[in-house]
């Protein structure tokens, strides 16, 4: 991007109430009020990739063992993350760790603007969880065939890795076991709709994650590029 030019991904942005449910506001408002009696060592935060992964017994399984709670919204893109950092949805815990995995909803955006949209949520917690390490979740391919949303997740990917492993509380974990096939399709049992994980698609990424989880929470892993 330009010099001077504002990026829209970066910009925080409240969910637009397009049903007139104000289920986006509610879940937030909830997210704060809920976790005033917390004491959290990791709180994941994102979109519906995160939120759905609480939905699993495997989030029982690995997640909550580690006192995690989960702050996935619906359909989040990096500014609508960003806005909910901004209006205090985490103003009440201190995680260790924070997960964050955001970017694929971001719609009309560029890859470079995700990428930077990511960098200014991590800037974000820097300033606002000077104790936390961020794991930053690499975006998953989507689409059952190859197609430009697939090819902009990718190149988000690669801009993360040449500018995260300067911030000294990030790390980018790459969690993708291989959904994408040898004939360049992926599978719906991995992908029930060809973005969403299933349970068996979860089971994949979070072996990786939880692996890091614990080698961060004992201190054997450094926040750099994985």
């Amino acid at each position: 991007m330009s010099d001077g030019e504002q990026n829209p991904a970066a910009i925080p942005t409240a969910m637009p109430d397009t049903q007139g449910d104000g289920r986006w506001m509610s879940l937030h408002n909830h997210f704060m009020t809920s976790s005033k009696d917390k004491e959290p060592e990791v709180v994941f935060i994102g979109d519906s990739n995160v939120q759905l992964l609480h939905q699993f017994e495997i989030w029982r399984e690995l997640f909550s063992p580690l006192h995690a709670l989960n702050f996935g919204g619906v359909g989040d893109g990096t500014q609508h993350v960003l806005w909910r950092l901004e209006n205090g949805e985490l103003k009440h815990i201190k995680p260790k760790i924070i997960v964050l995995w955001v970017g694929t909803y971001n719609q009309g955006h560029s890859a470079e603007q995700i990428a930077g949209g990511i960098e200014a949520i991590v800037a974000s917690l820097g300033k606002s969880q000077v104790q936390a390490k961020v794991i930053v979740l690499a975006l998953l391919p989507r689409g059952k065939n190859p197609n430009p949303l697939r090819e902009r997740n990718m190149r988000v990917n690669e801009l993360l890795a040449k500018t995260l492993p300067s911030k000294p509380n990030a790390i980018l974990l790459n969690v993708d076991p291989g959904f994408v096939h040898s004939d360049g399709t992926i599978s719906h049992h991995d992908m029930y709709d060809y973005l969403h994980l299933t349970r068996h698609g979860y089971a994949r990424v979070c072996q990786t994650l939880h692996r890091t989880l614990l080698q961060l929470m004992d201190g054997r892993v450094k926040t750099t590029e994985q």
